[in-house]
């Protein structure tokens, strides 16, 4: 029996559609149709090493640079950090031009090869003499920058893929994309055996340690990655119906094949389906963020408590996200991608409502003037820095509980420990349908017209997302409390609804609003 992904792609390619009308005019071939999804699926792959990129060293990030430059704190640890969607949101829009008037293999593999580059880079760090940290900082933002090609990729998708495929298709690179986050530190950790002295190639200064492998391996996959591009990767385009059709990104032009669809894109729905993508993105991000610090305040957790425990979480909320990918390709088909994405937003809702503080109990206080790393002062480097503490400093000699610093700890309800997991499982299962959903609606809304900017808008405003979602939390966590946090983000998804209702009835298909073909209730 064929797996469900399979019948997926087996879908009719002309749409539902009866013989005599013009859309079987032009049909597509066998031939065509192997060669378009083996194409799909070499950008799957080419989703899922992009996020293994920036997964595989998250966790080893602030033990490696301490260790090659002593000059690091957490404020540098910081910008390490968000250099890398710094670099993504600079190279998305870049990439998505240079996509749209040339073939696709050209901007793939110049991007995989950027990313090869500097993960090399990244392995010899230790090498200068001085400013290491410097040297990390243009190697994680290289990585990001080669990156950029996850809109190469989903505009390819998009465009490769008819309005019945374009869902499941679209969940599929999703799915790619949480599984490489997802198994990027499962790397990591098996590289942890290695340890952090290792083996030495002195002959090319090479350190092969718990810190460098993984960098090591993400560049052999890179280069694999390019031979596949190279090897297998063909330009294909087909219209919302199935239909083949001409475009610059062609190597060969055919003129059986249709010419693309005439008429302008929606822009008020392609600025709302950006900001909603930038706010899913926002909220996931700061509640990443916010893990490890609430955890430590209110269950007076020690760090490594802390690590482990909140790891587990989000592990079980990555496997979660899997499900739901593949849950919303089935949903979509009964009530459609708007009333997903509409049902998605009311449960990241729910889940942040419940996080709000109740009743008498109070968490413990931590009276000691020590630091426990959960007090994001200045820059989110300074909330996740306990994530990276060495193993060197005894944990038990630190205190534990919400420092006396933070006012709001001695008059601040404790949020149960209940309250916290049904409010992650809500957020688990709400922010993958919003962040597929988005994706969709965005392609559909395009058409069959070159996606390639477009699709780099939309990717830097999530990176732009990543990056302010993480400053935003830390100060209003720090200074005002989880009340007037997570009080503030409901007040943010509720606005996020309302844009939403006002544009529900323009977050259609190209094709259908210029009366090309009929879609699926929605």
């Amino acid at each position: 029996m064929a797996s469900p992904g399979i019948e997926a792609e087996r879908e009719p390619l002309l749409g539902y559609h009866t013989p005599g009308s013009r859309e079987w005019d032009i049909i597509e071939t066998q031939e065509h149709y192997k060669s378009r999804w083996r194409s799909i699926r070499i950008l799957y792959l080419t989703m899922f090493l992009s996020s293994v990129g920036f997964s595989i060293v998250i966790m080893s990030i602030w033990p490696y640079l301490q260790k090659i430059d002593q000059t690091a704190d957490a404020r540098f640890l910081g910008w390490v950090i968000a250099s890398f969607s710094l670099g993504q949101m600079v190279a998305s829009p870049i990439f998505g031009l240079w996509s749209n008037y040339r073939p696709r293999k050209e901007p793939l593999v110049i991007s995989i090869f950027i990313s090869v580059a500097a993960n090399c880079l990244y392995a010899y760090v230790h090498v200068p003499a001085s400013h290491n940290k410097y040297y990390m900082l243009i190697a994680r933002g290289l990585v990001g920058f080669g990156a950029g090609n996850v809109a190469v990729v989903r505009s390819y998708v998009a465009g490769a893929t008819s309005l019945q495929e374009r869902t499941s298709s679209m969940a599929h690179t999703s799915t790619c994309q949480a599984l490489g986050f997802i198994l990027g530190p499962v790397f990591q950790s098996c590289f942890a055996l290695i340890g952090e002295k290792g083996v030495t190639w002195d002959t090319i200064k090479l350190q092969i340690n718990m810190y460098t492998a993984p960098v090591l391996l993400g560049a052999f996959l890179g280069v694999l990655n390019i031979i596949l591009i190279l090897a297998l990767l063909r330009e294909h385009r087909v219209d919302d119906s199935g239909r083949p059709c001409n475009s610059i990104n062609f190597e060969a032009a055919n003129t059986d094949e249709v010419q693309i669809s005439q008429g302008n894109i929606d822009q008020i729905a392609v600025v709302a389906t950006n900001v909603l993508f930038f706010v899913v993105l926002f909220i996931f991000a700061l509640f990443e963020t916010i893990l490890t610090p609430l955890t430590m305040d209110m269950y007076a957790w020690t760090q490594e408590q802390a690590v482990l425990y909140n790891g587990i979480i989000l592990a079980g909320l990555g496997v979660e996200a899997v499900g739901v990918f593949m849950g919303v390709k089935l949903l979509t088909k009964m009530i459609g991608e708007r009333a997903v994405l509409l049902g998605g937003l009311l449960i990241v809702w729910a889940g942040f409502f419940i996080l709000l503080p109740w009743g008498n109990q109070l968490p413990k206080i931590q009276w000691k003037d020590l630091h426990n790393n959960s007090i994001p002062n200045t820059t989110f480097g300074e909330i996740i820095i306990g994530l990276w503490k060495s193993t060197r400093e005894d944990q038990n000699e630190l205190p534990t509980g919400c420092p006396i610093e933070q006012a709001w700890c001695l008059y601040t309800p404790v949020i149960h420990k209940a309250q916290f997991l049904t409010s992650a499982v809500l957020i688990g299962m709400g922010y993958p349908a919003c962040n597929v959903m988005s994706y969709t609606l965005y392609s559909k809304i395009l058409g069959p017209k070159p996606q390639g900017v477009y699709m780099g808008w939309l990717t830097a405003s999530g990176s732009g997302a990543r990056i302010l979602g993480p400053v935003f939390i830390s100060h209003v966590y720090s200074y005002l409390g989880p009340r007037w946090a997570f009080g503030l983000v409901c007040g943010i998804v509720l606005l996020t609804i309302t844009l939403l209702g006002v544009v529900y009835k323009r977050l259609i298909a190209f094709s259908v609003r210029y009366g090309g073909i009929q879609e699926s209730p929605s």
